[in-house]
């Protein structure tokens, strides 16, 4: 099926495609079970949560068939779910026990919990629940209420504490299905209405990738819980202008330039006692991640750091870390990773948690900034650490084994040079050109990660001694994992669309489905690589089109900016409105230039001081690259759309190239710089009080004079990542110079909107306004049903 009229029905009615597809994966330590979420089919926005287990799919928790929860989300969860984009319903989050037999999750504020053998209860809580997480044995929950961290014992009717991770299932726990909970312990209260413990403040979240507040400790007797202080940080105010009676949100925004929130560590027993983790917080504000080892094996270098030395390092700050060997006496210890403020040195500590003393055990330095690598540190279960190494073509893995001499540290740019082989045995890297996106896990001694040896694919990889360095995943696609107990869970996107793969010990045992509905249109990409820079390009051409039909007006549709590609070999969302778009009479072009992941650090940091130029240069010498090879692009009619990021670009496309873009459409787009968070913006651009021109250049605003051709501006009101203001004070400067714009408001919309009437029509409402911009026109069957700017009061999709 083809059917094109009916596309933007279908990418809202999914939610971008997204419902019914399997997600959140998490594999009991033996291997035996894997749980996720999924909702029952591709229009169902309601996810619940599932178990696989011995190649059987099965619901263990279906919120239709729960009652008695609040419908009210909690602010936290809330602001929890917009920080990671969650448009569904449901159970969307969850947490499972070490073995896999129980686990706990939260539903509109109440708490929640289910055994693999038995149906979900209820637990007691002291309020509305944020981010309950079980401790490893599946004894405890530990929670959020308030801002306060609390504590809840599982027992069964009998009053016993129920749990348990290995070996069979003991009588009283089969026979169990019990509705209750235990004593229920408050650990940490906040001391005022602006603190918090346990909950990520908005950096983390937003552009850190740090989802979480507390960690409890492998053996469950205690827990590592962030405390948030946000007193320091200025409040912004968002209000809903098509509701005046209501009163404004204040929200605390770190804008570049101003105060961060004060966030500190601590240790809690499960008797309330308090030690609090310490760094030199003033020299590195940002706290990156923190959890716990446990404490079996320490690896590090017996070395110091040199605060100026050029040469990779492992430990510092005259406190070096050590091996503790195996033995009765180990215990968990916290390890935690901090940046300083500029982002150019990231170190790893370990903590003492009698005494709170940290001692560094790996540092990073790099003149631009040093990128955070998702699911590092990492430790294999015989100490071996797991680190970056960088140079200026590579971001790669090393496995350092414990006890070895080497180094594992990584500063600057070719700087990094070759490890050797030490006590511990040899030193494994991957090789020059595979680029590392992430670790995704760690079983035994296998170490699981995801890398990319060409930008548009990414895939599982795996190494472990004695096996070396294997693909796991395959085929053209995106592919990502999760393991554990010999198990591995490969979540591949592909040309064709989405599948699971469940691999046992090497051999895959199982699928676990999807039930996304399939698009009605099929994306019909022609990669390319453009231009003397090889720009990783896609183009799309509408489907009923063929050489020598005559010109057509080109549509340029990028993200462009950091931390995120697009052009990709597999079906996304993102590749279907491309098409879609082509459908509708236009030769659409995406491009992934300078500043985009998945081409080696000296690619990424391109940008560095300048976020903006590089990436025009790179979508302008695209374009004409793509023009050069096919003749049927109009280099005379040339729009260009985005959002976030893309939208920036768009609209700092028509400002400073008119000669080459001829109408733009900008969705939610930053245009003042310094209006942006901190740990973002900063990483790029440094801070504003010191390089003024960085922001002064690289903003919209002040530029706004040399607007000359049509500009529609997109902004949901509600939006508290792009605040609104960029987009009206970027139309009143318009304004002011007489500079004709169009303003599209979508009131109650956040950075992500989900309405669905609203993501339909505001589709249609940009192809007529390219239409009419270009003087073009649709062919009679994609034509869209009129231009309707039916904009409810809640949200919009770009």
């Amino acid at each position: 099926m083809n059917d094109v009229t009916n596309f933007p029905a279908q990418y809202a009615r999914t939610r971008r495609f997204a419902l019914g597809v399997p997600r959140h994966f998490a594999v009991a330590d033996d291997g035996s079970r894997v749980f996720f979420v999924r909702s029952a089919s591709g229009s169902d926005p309601t996810s619940s949560l599932w178990v696989w287990e011995d190649g059987e799919e099965r619901v263990l928790a279906d919120p239709r068939h729960l009652t008695g929860a609040p419908r009210a989300l909690p602010t936290a969860e809330r602001l929890r779910r917009e920080r990671a984009r969650e448009s569904s319903e449901g159970v969307v989050s969850f947490s499972i026990d070490r073995g896999g037999r129980i686990a706990t999750f939260p539903l509109g504020g109440a708490l929640w919990a289910v055994r693999v053998d038995g149906a979900p209860f209820p637990v007691s809580a002291a309020g509305p629940v944020v981010d309950p997480r079980l401790s490893p044995d599946g004894r405890r929950i530990g929670y959020i209420t308030g801002g306060a961290l609390h504590v809840v014992e599982l027992t069964a009717p009998d009053g016993t504490a129920t749990g348990g991770t290995t070996g069979a299932v003991g009588p009283a726990a089969a026979a169990w299905r019990g509705h209750g909970a235990g004593m229920d312990r408050l650990l940490l209260a906040p001391e005022g209405p602006e603190v918090s413990y346990g909950l990520p403040e908005y950096v983390a979240a937003e552009s850190m990738g740090r989802d979480r507040g507390f960690w409890w400790a492998p053996d469950g007797r205690s827990l590592l819980v962030a405390r948030v202080d946000v007193s320091p940080v200025r409040h912004v105010f968002i209000g809903d202008a098509a509701h005046p009676e209501r009163r404004p949100r204040a929200v605390r925004y770190p804008s570049a330039g101003t105060a961060n929130a004060d966030v500190s560590l601590h240790v809690v027993g499960l008797d309330g006692q308090r030690t609090e983790v310490r760094w030199d917080r003033a020299a590195f504000e940002y706290l990156v991640t923190a959890g716990w080892e446990d404490g079996n094996t320490l690896a590090g270098a017996d070395t110091g750091v040199d605060a100026n030395t050029d040469t990779d390092t492992d430990t510092g700050s005259g406190a070096p870390a050590h091996v503790t060997a195996s033995g009765a006496g180990a215990r968990p210890r916290p390890v935690l990773s901090v940046q300083s403020r500029d982002q150019r040195t990231l170190r790893v500590l370990t903590a003492d948690p009698d005494t709170g003393e940290t001692h560094v055990l790996h540092e990073r330095r790099d003149p631009a900034w040093v990128q955070i690598v998702p699911g590092v540190p990492a430790r294999t279960a015989s100490g071996s650490r797991v680190w970056p190494w960088e140079s200026a073509d590579t971001r790669g893995l090393r496995v350092v084994p414990a006890g070895s001499g080497a180094t594992g540290g990584a500063v600057g740019h070719g700087n990094d040079g070759p490890a050797e082989a030490g006590a511990g045995g040899p030193v494994f890297e991957t090789p020059a050109g595979l680029q590392l996106d992430a670790v995704l896990g760690v079983d035994g001694e296998q170490v699981l990660f995801a890398a990319s040896a060409e930008p548009t694919e990414r895939h599982v990889w795996s190494y472990a001694p004695g096996d070396g360095l294997r693909q796991l995943s395959q085929g053209p696609g995106v592919h990502d994992a999760v393991c554990g107990g010999g198990t591995v869970v490969i979540d591949s996107r592909t040309p064709e669309g989405d599948t699971v793969t469940v691999v046992r010990d090497g051999v895959p045992v199982g699928l676990i489905g999807s039930r996304a509905e399939r698009p009605v249109l099929t994306p019909r990409p022609t990669l390319l690589r453009l231009g003397e820079r090889a720009l990783r390009s896609a183009l799309y051409l509408p489907s009923w089109h063929t050489p020598g039909d005559g010109k057509l007006p080109v549509l340029l549709d990028p993200y462009a900016g950091p931390a995120l590609r697009v052009v990709r070999r597999c079906r996304g969302w993102w590749t279907c409105v491309s098409q879609w778009l082509a459908e509708q009479g236009f030769a659409v072009l995406v491009t992934d230039g300078r500043g985009t992941p998945g081409r080696g650090p000296a690619w990424e940091k391109a940008v560095h001081g300048d976020v903006l130029t590089p990436v025009l240069d790179d979508q302008v010498e695209a374009l004409h690259a793509a023009a050069a090879e096919h003749p049927s692009l109009d280099l005379g009619r040339v729009a260009i759309r985005g959002w976030s990021f893309g939208g920036y670009l768009a609209a700092a496309a028509v400002l400073h190239r008119p000669q080459v873009f001829h109408a733009a459409i900008a969705g939610a787009a930053p245009a003042d710089q310094r209006l942006y968070d901190t740990h973002w913006k900063e990483r790029f651009l440094g801070r504003p009080d010191e390089q003024p021109a960085a922001y002064d250049d690289t903003s919209l605003l002040g530029h706004g004079h040399l607007l000359r051709r049509p500009l529609l501006l997109v902004h949901g009101l509600a939006d508290d990542n792009v605040l609104a203001a960029h987009t009206l004070r970027f139309s009143a400067e318009l304004l002011s110079s007489g500079r004709p714009h169009t303003v599209l408001p979508l009131p109650g919309a956040t950075h992500l909107p989900v309405d669905n009437a609203v993501t339909e029509n505001l589709l249609r409402f940009q192809v007529d306004f390219l239409h009419r911009s270009l003087n073009s026109s649709a062919p009679g069957p994609a034509r869209p049903r009129g231009t309707s700017a039916a904009i409810s009061s809640r949200e919009a999709t770009p």
